[in-house]
Formats: structure tokens, C-alpha cells, sequence
């Protein structure tokens, strides 16, 4: 006869993601005259949730190299940018309770896409792809079998001993070595 087990796990109860792209503009000390490179380091973010979606609240640092008076010097201009996203989460499991956790994860890093010079300020574009997942208890139902299995109490190690024996002697016999090979 079966019966069954509650069994109380951590589970995705709802997921989500999105890609975001934003232009920002800096305007360095010195008129640039040409983008040499952009680059995105220190992203670091946290999300919270509200309703059927997650907010997540980020920064980054952006550098950008551009050279300057006619190309015959360099200079690297740095901005923080600090962001507030929401991705919409679909959930899976409304049976789950309340107890919950939130895992944000960037899928794409910041990454700066396009950088161009407009009347002497720096435009520039990121991308990013950020996900999140809500954690939470959910209880599963698991079938047994009640039937009990019988157990020999006091095991004798000689018996223990033929049937490892009788086992490997079986394996031996019914392996057929040049398929092996």
C-alpha cells in the first residue's frame, strides 16, 4: 500500500530577466578629440522584491581613453553610474511560504557598446542583461511503499565475504574481454 511523505526543500518559486541598454554623457575637462577605448569594471548589485517583480539597484564604473588637442595627447575620464532596474518575475509556485530569497545575476556584463564625441561631450552606450530568481520552502509529495524490507539483524562477515566473492566471480565470468578492447 502506498502512502505518501511531505518533504519541505528550497525550490525556484519564479524567475525573470531582461536586457537593458542606457546612454550616458560626461563631459571631460579637456575637448576630446578622439574615443580610444571604454571599458566597465567594479558592477556590483542587489535586488529586492516588490509584487511580481524585482528591483535591483546597481553601480558601475565606466573609463573611457580619448585623446585630446589634435590627437597629441591622452586622457582617461572616469563616471560612476549607479542604476535602478526591474525585471519582471514569472512565478512557478504560488504554494510556497513567504520565506523566500532573492538571486540576482548579470547574464551579460556592463558592456560599452558605443562611444562617440557630441559638441565636445562624451555620449556613451552600455548593455547589459541582468536575471533574478526567487527562492523559497516549498513542500513536495513524495510516494512510498510501506512494505517493509526484511533485514538479517546480525550480518556474519563470512557470509558478508562469498557473497563479494560470488559477485565478483559472476562479473568475471559474464565479461567478455575482447569487447574491452
Amino acid at each position: 500500500m502506498a502512502s505518501y511523505k511531505e518533504i519541505v526543500t528550497k525550490a525556484v518559486v519564479g524567475k525573470g530577466k531582461k536586457s537593458f541598454t542606457t546612454t550616458h554623457t560626461i563631459s571631460p575637462s579637456v575637448v576630446p578629440t578622439t574615443i580610444l577605448g571604454c571599458w566597465v569594471i567594479n558592477h556590483s548589485f542587489s535586488g529586492k522584491k516588490e509584487d511580481n517583480a524585482v528591483i535591483i539597484n546597481g553601480s558601475y564604473d565606466v573609463n573611457i581613453w580619448y585623446s585630446s588637442l589634435n590627437n597629441t595627447k591622452t586622457e582617461v575620464i572616469s563616471d560612476t553610474v549607479d542604476y535602478t532596474e526591474k525585471v519582471n518575475i514569472k512565478m512557478t509556485d504560488d504554494n510556497y511560504d513567504g520565506n523566500e530569497e532573492i538571486i540576482v545575476r548579470s547574464l551579460k556584463q556592463p558592456n560599452c557598446v558605443k562611444a562617440e564625441i557630441i559638441d565636445g561631450k562624451i555620449n556613451y552606450t552600455i548593455d547589459k542583461e541582468l536575471s533574478a530568481e526567487i527562492v523559497g520552502d516549498a513542500k513536495i509529495r513524495v510516494g512510498i511503499n510501506d512494505e517493509e524490507a526484511e533485514w538479517e539483524e546480525d550480518i556474519d562477515s563470512e557470509d558478508t565475504t562469498t557473497q563479494e566473492e560470488n559477485i565478483e566471480q559472476e562479473i568475471n565470468e559474464t565479461v567478455e574481454e575482447d569487447f574491452l578492447r
